[in-house]
Formats: structure tokens, sequence, C-alpha cells
């Protein structure tokens, strides 16, 4: 028998997802999306399954079957639900988010491209150019060395979390809840990198590039290359980030350097960080331009076609709140009841937090903790108590210094951005 043959297919997966997709299912090409499982790949996986997969011929490509994507497939990572493998994504189960600060094995993972393999810190350089004075290439040691090192408790939510929840639904991950997370990142500031380099006044956006590739494999291509406003990069709270949780990064998560530009879509955060350009125009990267991290300038009808040139670049993500305990779907031989969770807010603080178990009829004032530092998620907890056994559900709205409160239920857009509605969560009271 060949290694390869002795090699789990989850862990043939994380090692090399291209000869893993091309080989199980079959493809001649990055580019056969469609190709079906046959030949000995199909005999392998049905090995691995412990029986035949009877459909076989409609297993979408990019997939693993569910019963394999339940184990770890990714070596570090605990618990998370695998959306895709070819790019690799997973969100966490809103129950196993109830720590303070997000546990690196907990941390949702979101891949636009195929992750270096070289992830060395020794070695690692990046460059700053463009509309500067000063063009820079920085190693990791000379960001510790020459610039004041920081930690920061910081949120990094999906533009798509919530998407599943569309109807009509939008392509893409089909993210529930659990692509956010809030780890403490340690690194520099991504401005004092800036004012190191001289920031120019033709200077109006950010251009940021990592060392992932593109599916195609091939290397003129970038599988994200996103930026933000000059004004938005100069903020003290943005993070050239090359700790996590007082250790290394995680390799899906960006090792050994990345960005981390809280409040705004998590696509803006680069991964495997090797570039910053400064533009004197809004960056046209990979994902910038066309419908991506895009939304109508104006409400549209579910469904509606909507011209190209009518949409517009997702700024600060909007006030939202995840229940963590207890999990979705509790039965409960008492009457109380401890709720919990986490609250956040894209451009500023959250200010208010309630919770409702009779449908949004009455609403509960919950204990609402400061952030630990802004962009910091904020921890909530309330006591519950129903009246009577039966089936109840727990309803948790945020909101905002602003005043702006999340919503029942939310406008549709075509790429199903910015879901915040409220999360709601089911118990059964059974005496």
């Amino acid at each position: 028998m060949s290694e390869q043959e002795k090699t789990p297919i989850s862990d043939f997966y994380a090692k090399d997802p291209i000869k893993a997709d091309q080989q199980v299912f079959g493809r001649k090409s990055h580019a056969d999306r469609r190709g079906f499982l046959r030949g000995a790949g199909l005999a392998a996986l049905g090995a691995a399954l412990g029986s035949g997969m009877v459909f076989h011929r409609n297993f979408p490509a990019g997939l693993i079957p569910q019963a394999l994507a339940d184990a770890s497939v990714v070596p570090g990572k605990d618990g998370l639900v695998i959306l895709n493998d070819r790019p690799m994504n997973a969100e966490t189960p809103a129950h196993l988010l109830d720590d303070t600060i997000t546990p690196i094995s907990r941390h949702f993972i979101r891949n636009n491209g195929i992750p270096p393999q070289d992830m060395a810190a020794h070695g690692w350089e990046m460059r700053v150019d463009g509309f500067v004075d000063r063009p820079l290439a920085l190693s990791i040691t000379d960001l510790r060395r020459d610039f004041e090192v920081v930690s920061r408790q910081l949120v990094i939510e999906c533009g798509g979390n919530g998407r599943a929840f569309f109807d009509p639904g939008a392509s893409g991950n089909q993210w529930t809840v659990g692509a956010v997370a809030c780890a403490e990142w340690t690194g520099v500031r991504l401005a004092d990198v800036l004012k190191a380099a001289g920031v120019q006044k033709e200077a109006i956006y950010t251009a940021h590039e990592g060392a992932d590739m593109h599916l195609s494999g091939d290397r003129a291509k970038r599988p994200l290359s996103r930026g933000v406003p000059i004004e938005k990069a100069m903020d003290p709270n943005n993070l050239i980030a090359f700790g996590m949780n007082g250790g290394d990064i995680h390799p899906m998560n960006g090792a050994p350097l990345r960005l981390v530009v809280p409040g705004w879509p998590g696509s803006c955060s680069q991964k495997w960080l090797t570039r910053i350009t400064l533009r004197d125009q809004v960056h046209d990267g990979a994902k910038m331009t066309g419908t991506s991290y895009r939304i109508p300038r104006y409400p549209v009808a579910p469904g509606t076609d909507v011209p190209v040139e009518d949409f517009e670049i997702i700024e600060a993500m909007p006030v939202k709140s995840l229940i963590t305990h207890p999990v979705d779907g509790i039965k409960l031989s008492r009457s109380s009841l401890e709720v919990r969770g986490h609250a956040w807010a894209g451009n500023g603080k959250v200010s208010k937090m309630h919770v409702s178990h009779d449908f949004g009829a009455t609403w509960q004032r919950a204990d609402l903790d400061e952030p630990a530092n802004p962009f910091a998620w904020q921890h909530w907890r309330a006591s519950l108590t129903f009246p009577k056994p039966g089936y109840y559900e727990i309803w948790a709205k945020a909101t905002d210094d602003h005043g702006v409160s999340q919503p029942f239920t939310i406008g549709w857009n075509p790429k199903g951005y910015l879901n915040n509605f409220y999360h709601r969560i089911a118990v059964t009271v059974t005496e």
C-alpha cells in the first residue's frame, strides 16, 4: 500500500488540498470544478465512509463528505464546522464561543486561496511602498525592535456571517453565526509603520497583499487583495500582528504575519501579509471590484438584479450579538436559566443589551460589560425565569452607542452580507 493510501483523507486534504482534490475527485485541473468522484478515488472514499456513496455523481466539487468533515481536518482546531475545503472555510458553533477571549482552536477559518507552504517567521518580510517617502522592507524582528509592541482583544467577523439565512439565498459560504471571533492579537500599530514610511498627501487608500496562492495555481493571480481608506488605516487600533493569544498565529489564521483591521469586514485583515501599498485611488485588487464585499446603495426587493455600478464598498460592520450559553435546543428540568454571550459594533461600542423569551413581546435588560479595549466584544449575561413547561425561544438584541439596534429582520442584498438580525436559540422546559 502506498503512503498516499495510508493517509486519512482529512490529513491528505490538510497537507495538499490541490493534489487531494485532483486525485479524490478525479479532476484533470483546478479549473475542472464539476469533476465527479470516480475510479480509485471513489473506492478509497467509500472505504473511508464505511459504505458506498450512492449519489456520488451529484456530490459537489470542492467538498469532503460531512462524515469526514466532522473530524478535525485542520490540526489545532476543535469543533469547527467545515463549510468548504477548497479553499478551507470553517465556522464555530455559537456555544463554543463562550470564552472571554476566543481560543485559537475555536477561531473560525476564512480563506480565499491556498495558504503558503512556508510560514516560518524567520526570513518573513513585508514591504511598504507606493505613495510613501521611504519605502520599507521589514522583517518580524524589525517590527518588534523598531515599533511599540501592543496586545489588543479585537473582533474579526466575516462580512458574509449570517448568509445562510437569506431568502432567496445568496451564493458563497453559507455561514450561520460562527464566522466571528475575538482573540487577543499582538503586534505593532499599522499607523506607526505607515508614519515611519512617510504617508504622502496623494495617498488615499491602502492595498494589501498576502503570500497565499490563487486556487487556479496561477501565481500571476491574487486570491484576495483588499484595502481601506487611509483614514481607516491610520486608526491606532489596527495591528500588523505576529502573535495570537500569547503565542504564534495559527497557520489557517494567517501565520506568521497578518493585518487586523477591526470593525470592518474580515477580508480587510489580510492574512500571510507580505506587502502594503499606498495608492492614489481606491484599490482595485482581487475582491475589491464588482460586487465583492459590496451592497446596493439603496434598498432592493429580494431577488432584484442590481446593476454593478449601484453597489458600494462595505465599511463598518453593523451592531450584533451572540448567545453562547446555553446551547441551542437545550432541554431544562428547571424554570430558571442564566443566559450569556457577547456583543460588538463595527463603529463604536454596544451601550445596551436585551433578551426576550416571549418572541419579542417584552424585553429584559441584560448586564453588559465594558469592552476590554476599543473593538473588543462585550460580554453580557441575564437570568431568565420561564412561567411554565413548554417551548421557548431566547432572542438577543444589542443597541450601539449611536442608538442603532439589531433588527428582527434585515433587507435582502444579492451577496448575503451584513446579516445582523437577532440571534435566537430554542429552549424546552420539561417540568
